[in-house]
């Protein structure tokens, strides 16, 4: 039988150049689209941190953690949205059931 709900942890880096409007817009649009469609359980923003490597020639990045329980279909939705947002330089799903 298919699980209705699954615990999920998301990982995203903004660009670190943003406006901390726009940064707080897009931390607001990702928690809304995730309270649409699953339950929101904790948003951690950890703020800008030196990356391990350079991306897009930048050194550090503003990281935000999602924690959340949606169906299975979900993080491959917002796995999209992620990619095709600008701004949204790295970002990482991972489901924490076994």
């Amino acid at each position: 039988m298919a699980k209705l709900n699954a615990n999920y942890e998301a990982v995203y880096i903004l660009d670190p150049s943003l406006t901390e409007e726009a940064t707080a817009a897009l931390v607001a649009k990702f928690k809304g689209l995730v309270e649409n469609n699953g339950t929101l359980a904790e948003v951690d923003e950890w703020g800008k941190r030196h990356l391990a490597y350079p991306i897009n020639d930048l050194n550090e990045g503003y990281y935000v953690l999602m924690t959340f329980s949606s169906a299975p279909a979900f993080p491959q939705e917002l796995d999209r949205i992620f990619r095709i947002t600008d701004g949204v330089m790295r970002s990482l799903i991972v489901c924490k059931d076994d």
